[in-house]
């Protein structure tokens, strides 16, 4: 993993939020939660790029993936490389989060919201793991590592890009460095490799703006202050930074609740006895993620009303008028996921989750030099920045609070994963014994119970890992990067192909949306390069 340090934050009560990412073979997706989100298709026709509007990306969805959920649904795939399925373990928690979601929350049960379009009922939750084998199905194993014959192919890991390399406007090779966090003993002389025809960035959010200006390729003063001989003049570089705003709180469930705790935390007798029987049939809670069923949520008008009058404007601009597309998602995680200030005993947990989808914030990623002289990266992650945002993720605490008092499993909240609410109030933190019958009234929260929630949120709200958008598919005046066939504005022979790309945030986990964008890029790249790939095409 490589951590970026974010500046600190009014908005996050002076707080430098910490965003890590995958820094290995497969990226992402060799150590995600594996969870199977799809966004709704409307969000790529709204990035209004000729050649990638939904109609055109849905059959390269179904053909990346093998959907061993539910038979014959028209929208999924049943013969790509990446595997999907309900996972190899069954954990009763979320048959009871389903249940209280559909009778206390008053929300419908559909057996598949990522079908494209269906929101706002509860559903399971698919994964990224092979039903057979109970192995993660990432990008490594599925498109790189099974080519290791293909002569076309070299893996070189441990390196690190430091530019791009031009013949005055046409990109001819890249600079680069064994990495000296991964490789440290390794020689970190420069090294270059030339390319004949064409030169393509794939390094995420974070690396391929940062590798764009320090080739020369960003904004004039940017450039300028790093004492960088500017290429090309794009300001778009390293802005439009994106991401989801994950809140998560921890809840003690009763003895003997099966969760994912004892193997998180380790427990080698409950470890060996699980890869003895996953070794046999890919069974057993090693193939399990801990977050088994979901909600895309939106607010009825009830919800509406007591959440923030900041949201109100953004409800009515986004959301009101597309039905497909949800504030958040709600979901429990079934074990421990809070703070690690906090050691909590060693019982058993359910966290509830909630991600806000389509935040309104934009923050900025960009290269610097310390005093040192050594390079930095200047990263404003631009949470809760618009007032708008965090509403919904108030509002979240209080509803999923709800859910799990009133789950069987309930028996009360970690503390140290809740506001400090003052005392005497209704809403203080505790263990309970029991739970809260269906119909019992909420809980009410008083003037100074919501700025407890707001100043808990604001001091803890993090990413969810789904960094995006600084390298935008946009028109050039727009801040735009790169065009409709991932050409770099304003240099020849270069491309960026990965999540930075991404113009406006989509309502899904981003593994789906980054596989997508590489099995796009894929077919522009042939195309330029005069590869016939008719044998490829969607099954």
């Amino acid at each position: 993993m490589t951590s970026y340090v974010g500046n600190p934050s009014p908005h996050l009560n002076g707080r430098a939020p910490t965003i890590s990412c995958a820094h290995c073979v497969g990226g992402g997706s060799s150590l995600n939660y594996m969870t199977y989100t799809r966004a709704p298709a409307s969000d790529y026709d709204d990035w209004g790029v000729d050649g990638w509007e939904s109609r055109n990306l849905t059959p390269l969805m179904k053909k990346l993936e093998t959907y061993d959920v539910h038979p014959g649904r028209p929208t999924h795939g049943y013969n790509g490389p990446i595997k999907v399925s309900s996972g190899g373990g069954k954990l009763g928690i979320f048959d009871e989060f389903v249940h209280v979601g559909t009778t206390y929350h008053k929300r419908s049960f559909a057996d598949d919201t990522d079908d494209l379009e269906t929101c706002n009922v509860y559903s399971p939750w698919a994964k990224y793991i092979c039903g057979t084998t109970g192995r993660r199905s990432d990008a490594a194993h599925h498109y790189v590592y099974n080519q290791a014959h293909n002569p076309n192919l070299q893996l070189w890991a441990g390196k690190r890009v430091k530019r791009v390399i031009f013949e005055g406007k046409r990109a001819v090779g890249v600079e680069f460095t064994s990495d000296p966090v991964s490789c440290p003993d390794m020689d970190q002389s420069l090294s270059t490799v030339r390319a004949s025809k064409l030169v393509v960035i794939s390094a995420g959010a974070f690396g391929s703006p940062t590798i764009l200006e320090r080739s020369g390729i960003g904004a004039e003063a940017i450039l300028k202050r790093c004492g960088i001989e500017q290429v090309a003049n794009l300001p778009g570089v390293g802005e439009n930074y994106r991401d989801h705003h994950c809140s998560v709180h921890p809840y003690f469930v009763a003895d003997g609740v099966a969760t994912m705790d004892s193997l998180w935390r380790g427990d080698e007798s409950v470890i060996q006895e699980s890869l003895a029987q996953w070794k046999i049939n890919g069974g057993t809670l090693i193939a399990e993620n801990g977050i088994g069923a979901k909600i895309k949520w939106r607010p009825d008008d009830d919800e509406l009303k007591a959440m923030d009058s900041a949201f109100q404007p953004r409800w009515k601009e986004f959301f009101e008028d597309r039905p497909e597309k949800a504030v958040a998602i709600f979901t429990l995680i079934a074990g421990y996921v809070g703070p690690l200030s906090s050691v909590p005993p060693l019982r058993n947990y359910m966290t509830a989750t909630s991600i806000t989808l389509y935040p309104a914030s934009t923050g900025s990623v960009h290269i610097k030099f310390g005093e040192d002289g050594k390079e930095e990266i200047d990263f404003t992650t631009g949470f809760l920045d618009d007032p708008s945002d965090i509403a919904p993720i108030n509002f979240a605490y209080k509803k999923l609070r709800e859910i799990c008092r009133r789950m069987p499993s309930y028996r009360g909240e970690f503390p140290a994963g809740h506001p400090r609410f003052p005392e005497g109030s209704a809403a203080v933190c505790g263990e309970a014994t029991g739970v809260v019958d269906l119909n019992a009234p909420d809980i009410s929260y008083t003037a100074e119970d919501d700025d407890a929630i707001d100043k808990f949120n604001r001091d803890c709200v993090q990413t969810t890992w789904h960094s995006l958008g600084t390298c935008a598919m946009k028109p050039e005046e727009d801040q735009g990067v790169v065009d409709a066939r991932l050409n770099v504005y304003g240099v020849t022979n270069l491309k960026v192909a990965d999540l930075s790309i991404v113009p406006k945030n989509v309502g899904t986990a981003m593994y789906s949306t980054a596989l997508l964008i590489g099995e796009k890029a894929a077919m522009i790249i042939a195309e330029d390069l005069g590869i016939d790939c008719s044998s490829y095409k969607s099954r």
